[in-house]
């Protein structure tokens, strides 16, 4: 970690060295451990200690703004001359951006505490302890484990020319593990700030992968068809992650791609579905601001099954007038601004009580392999993964091949029929989706498989 004071200094060396009409600066630094282990036992430990340094240069001004953008991981004073040479040599060569505005000016950020000491400082032998555990279950119970264990400190810094400077420092520890038998695998990971969360779940965790393990055993062929399901918490993040991506941005409005367009103020899901973004949230994976320094606000997707609104970033902001939420992406990229922190309202039903009025149905823990479709319906292709189980009156019954689903997620949203009461956080790209297991009236199974 290098600190926000040696941060500062080399975002003012950056600011001082540029020639440009305006200058943006992005910092990222990463001190991490990895513990991999397979075939139920540890077989790599690896550590990384990086930061990367992003310049933005903007060459004129609107609307003749030309833009170069450039990076490095070496921070020596010659290093960062030549990383703003390169953005300014690239900005010179770029057309004029007639949509591009200005960088956005500073604003107060909140005060966010989300950087636990005892994350950033533990010790390989610290993950071993719980990568062992795992394994042992898993030795014990006659199936193979297999898994990753991160733990880790980051911090993120934004500045500019305008007078922008914003510091984030953050840990992460981050747990999944797939239990194999022999005709059957289960799943479990979490996600936590603190890294105590994992090591005091350790058992639970072991537990769940392994005991899904255990019951997919010798699983029976299932007809493709329309079926009544409960999602666990994993297959629904793939829900809010997949919405995000395709319907959530303001670019994706604006180019005519997005399932929000033309739609707000009107009922697009159920009235029991409330779907937001929050980068403050510390029951997330929290950051304060964005890759442009802009401070992150909640933004609310679906109120009661209302569309209400999508995230800017200054670039989309600017075409309507409107102000950036905070929700941009490092510069240059084609997806616009996204929401990186979403969470899904809970519910009063707990997954034992989704069970019981289920005459026939699917238990689905988990996704894999998703694919879009088709955008604009949000209709999804997958398969099914690490435990899917057959309902029969209220009971689980017998595990089932995996299968296939094609399957609009608008649509399924608007046949939520439960709940749950407890959400849990899913690790995503540079945050996290926090969502409760779903009772889902219909589901589309398209295909089956032989595994």
């Amino acid at each position: 970690m290098l600190g926000q004071k040696k941060i500062r200094a080399i975002c003012d060396q950056v600011l001082a060295a540029s020639p440009a009409d305006q200058t943006e600066v992005v910092v990222l630094g990463e001190d991490s451990g990895l513990t991999r282990f397979a075939n139920s036992y540890i077989h790599q430990n690896v550590a990384e200690s990086n930061v990367e340094l992003r310049v933005r240069v903007v060459l004129g001004k609107h609307p003749e703004a030309r833009i170069g953008v450039a990076s490095t991981n070496d921070l020596s004073a010659a290093a960062v001359r030549r990383v703003v040479e390169t953005a300014t040599t690239i900005a010179q060569h770029q057309k004029e951006n007639s949509e591009f505005r200005s960088l956005p000016g500073p604003a107060p950020i909140s005060a966010l505490d989300a950087f636990v000491e005892r994350t950033a400082g533990f010790t390989p032998e610290g993950r071993a302890q719980v990568a062992g555990l795992i394994c042992q279950k898993a030795v014990d119970a006659g199936v193979v484990a297999s898994g990753a264990f991160t733990t880790g400190s980051y911090e993120f810094a934004v500045a500019n020319s305008l007078g922008t400077f914003a510091y984030f420092p953050t840990t992460l520890a981050d747990i999944n593990t797939v239990i194999m038998s022999d005709t059957g695998s289960g799943y479990a990971d979490f996600s936590s700030l603190d890294v105590t969360d994992i090591v005091d779940r350790g058992e639970a965790i072991a537990g769940e992968a392994v005991g899904k393990a255990l019951r997919s055993r010798n699983p029976v062929a299932l007809a493709p068809g329309d079926y009544e399901v409960i999602l666990e918490e994993y297959a629904v993040a793939d829900i809010l992650d997949f919405l995000g991506y395709l319907g959530f941005s303001a670019q994706a409005v604006q180019e005519g791609r997005s399932f929000m367009g033309g739609k707000f103020g009107q009922k697009i899901v159920g009235e029991n579905v409330t779907i937001w973004d929050d980068g403050l949230s510390l029951a997330n994976l929290p950051t304060p601001f964005d890759f442009e320094g802009v401070p992150k606000q909640r933004i609310t997707f679906f109120d009661k099954g209302i569309a209400t609104a999508v995230v800017y970033d200054s670039y989309t902001a600017g075409k309507e007038d409107k102000q950036s939420t905070g929700h941009a992406l490092p510069a240059p990229n084609m997806f616009g601004p996204l929401p990186l922190h979403m969470a899904m309202a809970t519910g009063d039903s707990t997954k034992e009580a989704m069970l019981k009025g289920i005459k026939k149905g699917l238990w689905v823990t988990r996704f894999h392999y998703t694919r879009v479709v088709h955008p604009l319906l949000t209709i999804i292709t997958g398969m099914t993964r690490d435990g899917t189980f057959l309902i029969e009156n209220g009971e689980i019954t017998q595990p089932v091949k995996n299968l296939r689903f094609t399957q609009s997620y608008l649509e399924a949203l608007n046949n939520v029929e439960a709940i749950g009461q407890t959400a849990k956080l899913e690790r995503g790209f540079l945050g996290g989706t926090l969502v409760p297991a779903l009772k889902i009236a219909k589901f589309t199974f398209s295909g089956a498989t032989e595994f």
